[in-house]
C-alpha cells in the first residue's frame, strides 16, 4: 500500500522566492472588496481593464518580446514548469474577482474573494512547506494544507459575516475547490463556488 505520508520536501532560493513573491501578488486581490466599498463599477472595471492588459502584455512575452515591469515580475513568480508558456495565473485571478464581484451581493463577495485570498495562499504554502499528509484523494495536495485553507477562509468570513454559518459555509466551498486538480482554473471556481453558498445560507 502507498504510503500518503511524505517527507519534507528542500526547496531551493529560487523556489522559495518564486512562491513568496507568487502569493504576495496573488493577496492583492484582497484590495477588491474595499475598492468596491469605494465604488463598484470602477472596481469592476478596473479588474476588467487589468485583465485585458496583463493578458496583452503575457502574450507579448510569450511571442518572444519583453514587455518591462509586468514581463519581469511574471518571470520572478512564474514557477518552472510556466516558464515557456503563457502564464494564466493572473488572468482567472482577475476573472474570479470580478465575476464574483458582479453575480454576488457585496457581503458574499468579500467573504468569497477573501478565501481567494487568503485561503488559498495558506492553503498553498503550508501545503508546500509543511504538508505530509498526502492522501490519493487530494490529488497529490496534502491534510494540512486543506484544513489551513478550511481554517482561514472560515475565519476571514466570519469576520465579514460575524456569524459562524455563513462563515463555515464558505470556508467548506473554498476548501474543497481547492483540493481539485483544477490548476490555475482554481481562482475562478474557489470564489464562485465560496459566493454561492454564502448565498444559499445567508439570503
Amino acid at each position: 500500500m502507498k504510503s500518503i505520508i511524505k517527507p519534507f520536501t528542500s526547496f531551493t532560493g529560487r523556489e522559495l522566492k518564486t512562491e513568496f513573491v507568487r502569493k504576495a501578488l496573488h493577496l492583492l486581490i484582497a484590495l477588491v472588496p474595499s475598492l468596491v466599498a469605494l465604488d463598484r463599477s470602477c472596481t469592476a472595471l478596473l479588474l476588467m481593464g487589468g485583465v485585458l492588459f496583463y493578458t496583452l502584455m503575457e502574450s507579448l512575452r510569450f511571442l518572444g518580446f519583453s514587455p518591462p515591469i509586468v514581463s519581469a515580475a511574471t518571470v520572478v513568480a512564474s514557477r518552472k514548469r510556466e516558464q515557456e508558456k503563457f502564464v494564466l495565473g493572473p488572468v482567472t485571478l482577475g476573472l474570479g474577482a470580478l465575476l464574483t464581484l458582479l453575480l454576488f451581493p457585496p457581503q458574499a463577495a468579500a467573504a468569497a474573494i477573501y478565501a481567494l485570498a487568503f485561503g488559498d495562499t495558506a492553503s498553498s504554502l503550508i501545503g508546500k512547506f509543511l504538508g505530509r499528509f498526502r492522501p490519493p484523494f487530494l490529488n497529490g495536495k496534502s491534510i494540512e494544507g486543506s484544513l489551513a485553507c478550511l481554517a482561514v477562509s472560515t475565519l476571514t468570513a466570519f469576520l465579514v459575516f460575524r456569524e459562524w454559518e455563513a462563515a463555515l459555509a464558505a470556508g467548506i466551498a473554498a476548501t474543497v475547490f481547492d483540493a481539485l486538480p483544477l490548476g490555475d482554473f482554481d481562482n475562478i471556481l474557489i470564489p464562485l463556488a465560496a459566493g454561492l453558498m454564502v448565498y444559499l445560507v445567508k439570503y
